[in-house]
């Protein structure tokens, strides 16, 4: 069975590694014609894969990135920022403001820019994490992004149909999110949070990828939040 996504244009903002660039990755080996955007990213294309630099925080560098690309089909939202876990008393909210400026308010921007390019029965998916509903102290930044951002998407499936509108929700992924831990220090974190998860394992990228690819690929599938966790929120 073909892919739906053979000769189509899909952006991913936020791809220039981890999650973003596996959903990339997919989405290349289904037929699609990817557009990679990020801000470390400059103006390229390599092995196939286009990529433009993108600060999603500046209204004007969205605008010119769908300028530059045109008529697509499927807006991927990957970026976020790296939070650090604090209590609100120790926290600086002008630090807080800045991370909801990237993932919450940068996806909106992202929207709203790129809704005269998207095809009218094309698809949006954002990215949350499961934060978003396993309450953990220090971390009321990624709840407050992550819950705000499912409910954003499942309202703008309504707002915004027939184009449709779906959430990924990761749990503990293996990527280079997790980079600034030492090798050692990494592994055994990894190795303590997937012996925790009814699955014995912290997910892969890949695994990740293939849930943005469903909800590209599926019709039928708006308004969802798809949990790709290994069990973490049972």
């Amino acid at each position: 069975m073909s892919s739906t996504l053979n000769g189509k244009t899909v952006i991913v903002i936020g791809g220039s590694s981890g999650i973003g660039a596996a959903v990339a990755k997919a989405a290349t080996a289904r037929g699609a014609q990817v557009v990679l955007a990020g801000r470390r990213l400059a103006a390229s294309v390599e092995n196939g894969v286009r990529s433009e630099p993108v600060d999603v925080t500046d209204a004007a560098s969205l605008q010119r990135l769908f300028e530059t690309v045109g008529r697509f089909d499927h807006l991927v939202y990957t970026s976020g920022p790296s939070v650090r876990a604090k209590p609100l008393i120790e926290t600086d909210l002008s630090e807080a403001q800045d991370n909801f400026n990237v993932k919450l308010w940068g996806s909106l921007r992202a929207i709203q820019l790129a809704l005269p390019f998207l095809d009218e029965r094309g698809s949006i998916c954002l990215t949350s994490g499961q934060l978003g509903r396993k309450l953990a102290a220090g971390q009321f930044i990624k709840t407050g992004i992550n819950a705000a951002t499912e409910a954003l998407g499942k309202q703008l499936a309504k707002e915004l149909a027939p184009r449709r509108v779906n959430v990924i929700s990761p749990g503990v992924i293996d990527t280079p999110a997790y980079a600034g831990l030492g090798e050692e220090q990494r592994l055994a974190m990894f190795a303590k949070a997937g012996g925790a998860l009814p699955v014995g394992r912290v997910g892969q990228d890949e695994e990740v990828a293939a849930g943005y690819v469903l909800a590209m690929e599926n019709g039928f599938v708006t308004g969802a939040v798809i949990d790709i966790d290994g069990g973490g929120l049972l």
